[in-house]
């Protein structure tokens, strides 16, 4: 035990209650994230120690800091960086967008595994974070739950949705989606395929894949179109259409002449991999993607892609983000999506 004539400290009821500090100012605050049992532990331990809470300290973690936490999530990539390129772009406009409005901005690099929704409770860091990247929504869904009932305030790229917790800022891409095929089909494609992930795991690509098949669907198409999965990576990319190709489905209604990736990092792969067969783009297989990441426009060929305006969202981030902090009413954005031409895609020959 801690002699009496010492001040006891949360390190000391860490130590008797064989938890972290962290766990102990939750349970010292009643927070749900700890257990009842853990909680009476803790609490019994620190009425023996005769602990109290530093008021001032506890107040001072409380006031405003003037900084916003960007929260980046793991992302596969083909080098070490573990950042999708497209969160690259808009990672400059926030920082801008922060420091215009006199917000320092505070950058972690977070796994899914990590417990980043009930440490940002506790450390105050933060005035707000701001959520960017991510692959399976699914292995996240509870803990952004989580930071909306313990009145975090926070906001997430991606396309609003009932079903997600918090204000979101995102792009049509059930119109980029939608566009981007009925241009391919005013070329005189008739035969398509669409590569990326079109389950709920990944709400972007199954949004893009809507408008896909609703283009599709419109115009009598979509009876004999294909669909294989794929993160974003251009590895994916690669073995998906060498799969496709080689599968005994497009020998029966003939090889696409149009493919629909729900991403420019996949459609890259799956440029690579056409380069080592005998068909063309775009004269055999037109080939599109989405992001317009900035190398999109150095491919062989240039890759026609949907642009989502990084600089309108980091901004939107930004300025939705300190409205909340300073409980104002936000709403969901929806931006708009653009084709951007370019030579992956072509009048049919």
């Amino acid at each position: 035990m801690v002699p009496m004539k010492e001040k006891a400290t949360s390190f000391d009821i860490a130590h008797l209650a064989g938890v972290s500090q962290s766990t102990v100012s939750r349970a010292l605050n009643n927070s749900p994230l700890v257990n009842q049992e853990t909680r009476d532990r803790v609490q019994r331990i620190a009425r023996e120690l005769n602990y109290k809470v530093d008021k001032n300290a506890s107040n001072l973690r409380k006031q405003k800091s003037s900084t916003i936490a960007l929260l980046l999530f793991e992302d596969p990539t083909s080098d070490d960086s573990m950042i999708n390129p497209f969160f690259l772009a808009m990672l400059g406009s926030i920082t801008r967008a922060c420091a215009a409005a006199g917000y320092d901005l505070l950058v972690s690099f977070q796994n899914l595994e990590d417990d980043w929704h009930a440490e940002y409770e506790d450390s105050n860091k933060a005035d707000g974070i701001i959520l960017l990247g991510y692959g399976d929504y699914t292995d996240y869904r509870s803990k952004v739950a989580q930071l909306e009932s313990q009145g975090t305030h926070f906001v997430r790229w991606g396309a609003p949705d009932a079903a997600h917790p918090g204000v979101s800022v995102g792009c049509d891409n059930f119109q980029g989606g939608y566009s981007i095929t009925e241009h391919l089909i005013a070329l005189g494609r008739t035969r398509f395929a669409f590569i990326g992930d079109s389950g709920n795991k990944a709400p972007e690509f199954m949004a893009r894949f809507q408008g896909y098949t609703e283009a599709l669907t419109s115009h009598n198409l979509y009876e004999n179109s294909l669909q294989s999965d794929a993160v974003s990576t251009e590895e994916a990319g690669f073995d998906a259409i060498q799969g496709l190709l080689n599968d005994t489905k497009p020998n029966e209604v003939g090889l696409p002449d149009a493919i629909v990736c729900a991403s420019d990092l996949i459609a890259m792969g799956v440029l690579r991999a056409l380069r080592q067969t005998a068909l063309k783009v775009p004269d055999d297989i037109a080939v599109v993607g989405y992001d317009n990441i900035a190398v999109s426009a150095f491919t062989t060929p240039a890759l026609t892609t949907v642009q989502q305006n990084t600089k309108l969202a980091g901004e939107l981030l930004v300025s939705t983000l300190i409205k909340a902090i300073s409980n104002e009413k936000v709403e969901d954005f929806l931006m708009p999506a653009e084709v951007i031409i370019r030579h992956s895609c072509g009048a049919k020959t």
